[in-house]
């Protein structure tokens, strides 16, 4: 306890120190780049009502919908009342919410469709709210229209098992796997020669998702005892899925009918905080074939492994809900009409548009990774997806009261947390969103 107590306020001493410079950092951005972009302007302006207001992403879609000459509403739950998002030139009105989870989470968002005259909800979903969304739909439809899948489209999406075998049926590659319901189906489990598995839960593991200990045939005991160690259960399942060597890929798409008309690509990694566009056209394609057949409208990102030994595609999971590489359209004037009129050709990234970076994972980087030349260039040759010199206020406030509110009240909590994530603006905790 004392440990954490310790670590904590440091952090908070840290962000103490570093204001001052931050402030330095934003007037030179509203010095050298404060004016307003200029972008095409919508025909029939609406109001737009995003939820997960303390992400990045939900950020970067209330300045592109702001810039099309839209009305953004944005809504969070208490915990992330003091998010540094409310106070964007983009956001029109600000709503605290209950929790997704809360029994009147659906019924809260109908209040402020009505009270803000709300005529298309995005939602911008945590891993633990993207269910939650799709079951509120169900209430808002009569009212406005929402841009997320329905109920049982979300909930196949998100369950790996489900989404590997509605994929596989389209004769997609995904990696091999297996439901599992009991430890002991891992223990019996026939592995293949010279192949090898994971098991990851099916349910969000905000801080176990990052194991991949590796099982095989010449590991019986370590696969009976990690197993037996992770509490499966029919009600708790997890899948036993092949590890695919190769490069990790991700992508955002937004879908409208089935039509594809946001699309971008990035190198993914295991905590993805960077985000440059790249052409990969059998994932493109993979994307396309899956988004028709399943004519859904919504936010889909997936997980993509290309693999060493054969070269080709595989999706490991679907994300029913907006990836921070939408961070890559940051300059791209057409994603408002991109998202809310109906057979929009499909947009990128702006060859010309710079990669994304948040700085304080930079900085962090800076100083405990060897190679800081790389990380040198990462900041040189891209942007911080927060700061920008026309709005400037949600990067002196993500650092300075956001974050820091999050560490107070998890000091007095006495909950312990395991990373900062600036990009997602939480601490990372156990049992957490």
């Amino acid at each position: 306890m004392a440990r954490a107590i310790l670590r904590t306020s440091a952090v908070l001493g840290g962000l103490a120190v570093t204001l001052p410079l931050d402030l330095a950092v934003a007037a030179a951005a509203v010095v050298t780049n404060g004016r307003r972009p200029t972008t095409a302007q919508a025909s029939s302006p609406r109001t737009v009502l995003l939820t997960g207001g303390k992400m990045t992403k939900s950020l970067q879609l209330a300045r592109s919908f702001h810039l099309a000459g839209h009305r953004v509403v944005l809504v969070e739950s208490a915990r992330y009342r003091w998010t540094g998002h409310r106070f964007s030139r983009a956001v029109d009105a600000f709503h605290v919410v209950p929790e997704p989870t809360a029994p009147r989470y659906a019924q809260a968002l109908l209040d402020v469709v009505r009270r803000e005259g709300v005529d298309v909800v995005v939602p911008v979903a945590s891993p633990a709210a993207s269910i939650h969304d799709a079951d509120a739909r169900a209430v808002l439809d009569e009212h406005c229209e929402v841009l997320h899948g329905d109920g049982d489209t979300v909930r196949m999406l998100d369950d790996k098992s489900t989404f590997s075998q509605h994929a596989a049926s389209l004769g997609l590659r995904v990696p091999d796997w297996r439901r599992v319901t009991d430890a002991r189906q891992v223990e019996e489990f026939d592995f293949p020669p010279g192949r090898e598995y994971i098991l990851k839960r099916i349910a969000y593991n905000p801080v176990g998702r990052m194991d991949l200990t590796r099982l095989s045939r010449e590991t019986p005991q370590r696969n009976a005892e990690f197993a037996r160690g992770l509490g499966i259960t029919p009600d708790d399942p997890w899948i036993l899925q092949e590890f695919v060597r190769g490069r990790e890929y991700c992508t955002h798409g937004t879908v409208r009918d089935g039509h594809l008309q946001v699309y971008g690509c990035c190198e993914s990694s295991a905590f993805q905080v960077n985000y440059e566009m790249v052409d990969k056209p059998a994932i493109r394609e993979w994307v396309t074939t899956f988004v028709e057949d399943l004519g859904v409208t919504g936010q889909l990102s997936f997980d993509f492994i290309e693999s060493d030994r054969d070269g080709e595609v595989y999706a490991i999971e679907c994300n029913p809900r907006t990836h921070s590489a939408i961070t890559m359209f940051h300059d791209h004037p057409a994603v408002a009409a991109a998202y809310l009129d109906d057979g929009h050709p499909v947009i990128e990234p702006r060859r010309s548009s710079r990669p994304t970076y948040w700085t304080y994972h930079e900085a962090w980087r800076l100083l405990t990774e060897p190679r800081r030349a790389a990380r040198l260039r990462t900041i040189g040759a891209g942007k911080d997806a927060i700061l920008t010199g026309w709005d400037p206020l949600p990067y002196l406030l993500v650092h300075h009261l956001q974050i820091p509110s999050l560490l107070i009240d998890n000091l007095l909590s006495g909950r312990g947390w395991s990373r900062i994530d600036f990009n997602i603006g939480k601490l990372v905790e156990e049992g957490g969103d």
